[in-house]
């Protein structure tokens, strides 16, 4: 009986047809991934100064609930009527700015109100700042 010894070569045939597959796939594939997209970016344009912003308007509430609007004392219902007038004495497109600091041990129904006021005055630009 003879027994012939084991091949111990690598037929690389398949690996070869299955590179030369890909090849052929990617070939055809890769056109139709590189297609060109119009976009209208803006062009630079002259310089222009940026206008300033405005400044916020400030508002308080200590721990008692007290209202200080830009620094002085005020009631919910002034308050109103001061938000209105910081609207309609704003720059068109420039909408002004209210700046909440609230004290950690005020209530929650003066920020509440103070917010339902804001939004009832055409308020929208609203920012929370943290007390010193």
């Amino acid at each position: 009986m003879s027994t012939q010894p084991a091949v111990a070569e690598i037929n690389i045939i398949p690996l070869a047809d299955i590179m030369l597959v890909l090849l052929v796939i990617f070939m055809i594939a890769s056109p139709a991934l590189s297609h060109r997209i119009d976009l209208d970016l803006p062009q630079p344009g002259p310089d222009r100064a940026e206008p300033t912003p405005s400044r916020p308007h400030e508002l308080r509430i200590d721990g008692a609930g007290q209202l200080y609007w830009n620094g002085s004392v005020t009631t919910v219902q002034v308050l109103g009527v001061q938000m209105r007038e910081a609207v309609a004495g704003a720059e068109t497109g420039d909408a002004p700015l209210l700046a909440i600091s609230a004290d950690p041990d005020s209530d929650y129904q003066a920020l509440a109100s103070v917010l339902a006021a804001a939004r009832n005055a055409g308020l929208h630009r609203i920012g929370f700042v943290r007390q010193p």
